[in-house]
């Protein structure tokens, strides 16, 4: 009968480190987030208020996001119940939850307005009681056939690099991502490797984002903003952990 006791234990622990391993393996599954409809449970819209930041030029609402046959639109509009030069209305989706070092992956079309960002990028910061910590990919609404990378680290930037694509991405929808590693951050277009950094590498899981807005007295980034409409549109992003 002892022999036997010890075989049950021996196979209860066996079955029970099984559980573990799958559970685990369901926590660092790959999530793929198609947007046919705003998934509420995961997924938040920014609404009611504006950056304290000077450059962005306009105020986020809900309106601007919009779903329709298995895309999501990010959308810019003038807004006259707002005060002058911040009259406008924009767009932003965030998830609810936090991810780390993984592959992000987006299929996009931006923006191709002068002065309007088109943006895919993770971020935490003070107001989720963290460290600034970002990493982006952003099109400049004044030349969509080049694409910016960036990331700031502890609210530390200037690493900003300009990839010249080779087309225009407001025609068509492309793939974009970045792979964020402990010791480097890759960017990718279309599957190819286009851009690699390795010096202060942000460490804080941040959430997934993506946002048009358009800017306010930075000409010289991205061109000035003369009030036009302007939609960026999503099909999809994946997250793959390591």
């Amino acid at each position: 009968m002892k022999g036997k006791s010890i075989i049950r234990m021996v196979v209860m622990s066996l079955i029970m480190m099984s559980f573990t391993v799958v559970i685990s393996a369901q926590s660092q599954a790959t999530e793929y987030h198609s947007f046919d409809y705003h998934d509420w449970q995961n997924w938040q819209i920014s609404d009611g208020w504006r950056n304290n930041d000077p450059f962005f030029g306009c105020h986020w609402n809900a309106n601007r996001v919009n779903f329709n046959q298995g895309e999501m639109e990010l959308s810019l509009r003038t807004n006259y119940s707002y005060p002058a030069p911040y009259n406008y209305e924009c767009a932003e989706y965030a998830t609810s939850n936090f991810y780390g070092y993984g592959l992000y992956e987006v299929s996009m079309k931006p923006a191709n307005v002068s002065g309007v960002i088109s943006s895919f990028f993770t971020y935490t910061g003070p107001s989720y009681d963290a460290p600034w910590d970002e990493i982006d990919i952003e099109f400049l609404g004044n030349d969509t056939t080049k694409v910016q990378f960036n990331y700031y680290t502890n609210g530390v930037g200037g690493n900003e690099i300009l990839h010249d694509l080779g087309f225009n991405a407001a025609h068509s929808f492309n793939t974009y991502a970045f792979d964020w590693q402990e010791n480097y951050i890759s960017w990718y277009v279309n599957g190819q490797l286009v851009a690699t950094a390795t010096e202060n590498i942000p460490r804080n899981p941040s959430k997934i984002m993506m946002n048009v807005w358009n800017t306010y007295g930075i000409n010289e980034w991205a061109g000035p903003y003369y009030g036009e409409n302007a939609n960026a549109s999503y099909q999809w992003v994946r997250y793959t952990p390591n």
